[in-house]
């Protein structure tokens, strides 16, 4: 399998990322300050099977511990360590060590090799593996918004089994039998505190748009070696766990029509921001949780649009826009005139 390289470009990338973490210092103050809303970064890095890779996922699981510090989160790490054969030990005492209610979001982000046997997929540790049962079971107890990041090869299993409203879903592959070496993980990693990944421009980097940005840049890759793609990235955030995949967006908006008139994702990973904007910042945490809850229900009612008579839409829209203007005006970020 060919191995990716690391471009002039990409680290120039890196370096503006690490120049501009000084925007980033009232957010980081904020959240320490606020422990209720303070995230946690959990990154689980696997065994690395070839030290080639045991090198890249240790790069990525530093990027994420970057973007951790610049966003003032907690971060916590599995498999880092010297002792080989004691991590999923040691990542299901981490994982119930953690708070499980709260507005913090908490980001599992998984980095390494998957395997799937047609039946059960696996997340390969240095030791015992975990399957996507039991992970499932160990996060049922977290009520806290939970993102789970899976970068690896054949993780397309995880999504149904972990998919539960409020929650985001990513995976590296839209198929267990996607088994090849996954280069999600890289860009992914890059993108969460890339501030070109800010499609909408609204100063800061939501995961969908982090997740966009690095499904483009996998696609770029295969496109560019002349390769058939053996990824392709998928992305829940309904609780369907069916997955909407990345090209069938158009900006920040899922613009293609799903079999069965299925619910679209990504309404709910836009509101993850890892490091958020100053104006962000501002915003307390229960009002912030206000504020999303009202801008789904916004995107819900424009999804029936179609189907509903024209004064009952315009009826229902205004009602859920003056709600969310009292909670700007509340979090004083608008003036009453």
């Amino acid at each position: 399998m060919g191995i990716a390289t690391e471009s002039g470009t990409g680290m120039r990338k890196l370096g503006a990322i690490i120049l501009c973490g000084c925007l980033w210092t009232l957010g980081t103050c904020f959240a320490q300050a606020n422990g209720t809303d303070q995230a946690t970064v959990f990154v689980v890095v696997g065994a690395a099977g070839e030290d080639v890779y045991g090198g890249k996922f240790a790069t990525w699981a530093g990027w994420w511990r970057e973007a951790a510090n610049m966003a003032g989160a907690k971060f916590v790490a599995v498999g880092m360590d010297a002792d080989q054969n004691k991590d999923r030990e040691d990542f299901q005492t981490k994982l119930a060590a953690e708070s499980k209610d709260g507005a913090g979001e908490m980001w599992l982000v998984l980095l390494g090799h998957g395997t799937f046997d047609g039946k059960t997929a696996k997340f390969n540790l240095r030791g015992p593996d975990f399957d996507s049962d039991e992970l499932a079971e160990w996060l049922k107890p977290f009520n806290r918004p939970l993102a789970v990041i899976d970068t690896t090869a054949a993780s397309a299993p995880f999504l149904p089994k972990l998919s539960l409203s409020g929650r985001v879903l990513i995976t590296a592959t839209k198929s267990g039998y996607e088994v090849n070496y996954a280069r999600f993980g890289e860009y992914i990693s890059r993108a969460i505190a890339d501030v070109e990944a800010d499609l909408d421009k609204d100063g800061q980097t939501s995961l969908l748009e982090a997740y966009l940005m690095a499904s483009r840049k996998v696609a770029e890759f295969y496109e560019t070696e002349g390769r058939l793609a053996t990824e392709h990235s998928l992305l829940d955030d309904n609780g369907d766990g069916l997955g909407t995949p990345a090209d069938w967006f158009l900006g920040v908006r899922a613009a293609k029509k799903a079999r069965n008139d299925a619910e679209l994702d990504g309404f709910r990973a836009h509101q993850f921001h890892l490091i958020r904007s100053p104006e962000e910042q501002k915003m307390p945490p229960d009002l912030r949780a206000k504020r999303d809850e009202l801008e789904l229900a916004i995107n819900k009612l424009r999804e029936k649009k179609s189907s509903m008579p024209g004064v009952a839409y315009d009826k229902a829209l205004e009602k859920i826009l003056l709600e969310l203007a009292h909670v700007y005006e509340k979090a004083g970020l608008l003036k009453k005139e």
